[in-house]
C-alpha cells in the first residue's frame, strides 16, 4: 500500500444518501450535501474526483455537484468512502490493484446498516478497472495507517474488536495486513479518541489520531486541555508511539498536532481534529473548523507536505455525523 503522498489517478467518493449521515430535515439534507460536495469540489481542482450516488440521490447531487464531477450510480446505505470503499494498492510490476475487506457497519453497530455498503468495495474495483484481492478480515480504510515502505498503524479497539474478527490475535491480523497490503511492521496504538469510541463511532480508527506524513514522521492528534478527556488518550497514544519505530528501525520524529480549542457541541466532547486530512496531487485537503487553531494547522500540514497547497473545508457537519475529509475519501494511485 503506497503512502498517501505517492502520485494519485483520482479520489472516489459516495454522495450521502437516506438516513442517518443524510437527516431528516430539509436543512440537514442541505447542510450534509454541501459538505461532501464542498470536499469533492475541493478534490477537483487538483485531479479527478468519481462520486458513487445512490439512484434514490441522483437529481440532488447533479444539483448540488458541479458539471466536472464524475457521478456513478450504485445503492448505498452511507457516504464513508474510506471505509466502505477498496484499499488501494501496488502490485509487483507497479500496477494497482484493489483490496476488498469485509465491511460490517464497523462492528456491527445496531444503528448501521450495510447490505449495501458491503458490496462497494468491489463495485469501486470494477469502476476502476483494477483486480481485487478479498480479504476475510473485517476492516476499513479509517482504521490504518501506512508509510508506503511497510509500516503500519493499527488500534487495539478497531482490528481486533469482537465485533469485527472475534477470535484473532494480533498474528492473524498481522499476517493478513502483510498478504494483503504488504506491511511488515505493525504498531498498535491501544485505542482512538474518546467521541469516536462512543455509540455512534467506529471504536478508534486511527485516522484521527495519528498520520505518518514521511517515511519516519508522523502527526499526532494533541488534546492540551485536561478538561477534555482526550488529554489522557493523547498522552497514552504518544508513550506507545515513543517506544515504537517504523518497518525500518527509525524511530519517529512526532509532531504535536493540537486539537482545536472547542471541546465541546451539543451531543458532548467533539472528536475534531486535523489529522483527518487528505493527500492528493500537488494539494492537501483539510479540515477546519472555524476554530483559532486552523491556522496553525495549516502551517503544520504546510510544513508536513512542502511543495503541495493546503485547502480547508468547514468539518463541522462531517464530524457531526461522525467522520471528515479523510473518512469520506478514498484515493487511488497511479501505476508506479
Amino acid at each position: 500500500m503506497p503512502a498517501e503522498t505517492a502520485a494519485q489517478d483520482r479520489v472516489w467518493m459516495a454522495f450521502p444518501s437516506e438516513g442517518y449521515s443524510l437527516g431528516d430535515t430539509e436543512a440537514e439534507q442541505h447542510e450534509a450535501r454541501s459538505a461532501w460536495a464542498a470536499v469533492a469540489h475541493a478534490v477537483a481542482g487538483f485531479e479527478p474526483v468519481t462520486v458513487l450516488v445512490d439512484p434514490g440521490e441522483l437529481t440532488a447531487a447533479q444539483k448540488y455537484l458541479s458539471a466536472d464531477i464524475d457521478i456513478i450510480e450504485a445503492p448505498l446505505n452511507d457516504a464513508w468512502m474510506r471505509d466502505i470503499g477498496p484499499t488501494f494498492v501496488h502490485r509487483a510490476d507497479g500496477s494497482v490493484a484493489a483490496v476488498d475487506w469485509v465491511f460490517n457497519g464497523w462492528g456491527g453497530q445496531d444503528w448501521a446498516q450495510w447490505d449495501r455498503d458491503e458490496k462497494i468495495g468491489a463495485t469501486v474495483a470494477r469502476l476502476a478497472g483494477t483486480p481485487v484481492i478479498s480479504s476475510p478480515l473485517v476492516n476499513e480504510g479509517g482504521g490504518i495507517q501506512v508509510d508506503g515502505e511497510g509500516t503500519v498503524l493499527v488500534t487495539e479497539t478497531v482490528q481486533l474488536d469482537p465485533g469485527r474478527n472475534p477470535g484473532l490475535t494480533r498474528a492473524d491480523v498481522e499476517a493478513e495486513l502483510a498478504r494483503t497490503i504488504g506491511a511488515t511492521h505493525a504498531i498498535w496504538l491501544p485505542r482512538g479518541l474518546t467521541r469516536d469510541s462512543e455509540r455512534y463511532g467506529t471504536r478508534g480508527h486511527v485516522d484521527i489520531v495519528a498520520a505518518i506524513t514521511s517515511p519516519g514522521r508522523l502527526l499526532l492528534h494533541t488534546q492540551q486541555d485536561a478538561n477534555h478527556p482526550d488529554y489522557l488518550v493523547s498522552k497514552e497514544v504518544r508513550a506507545v508511539l515513543e517506544s515504537s519505530h517504523d518497518a525500518a528501525g527509525r524511530s519517529w520524529e512526532i509532531t504535536e498536532m493540537p486539537a482545536p480549542a472547542t471541546l465541546t457541541d451539543a451531543e458532548g466532547f467533539v472528536d475534531y481534529s486535523y489529522i483527518n486530512h487528505l493527500v492528493v496531487n500537488g494539494g492537501v485537503v483539510a479540515c477546519g473548523f472555524g476554530d483559532p487553531v486552523d491556522d496553525t494547522a495549516v502551517a503544520i500540514l504546510g510544513e508536513h507536505y512542502p511543495g503541495r497547497t493546503v485547502v480547508t473545508v468547514d468539518a463541522r457537519p462531517l464530524f457531526e455525523r461522525g467522520g471528515g475529509v479523510h473518512c469520506i475519501t478514498q484515493n487511488q494511485p497511479s501505476v508506479r
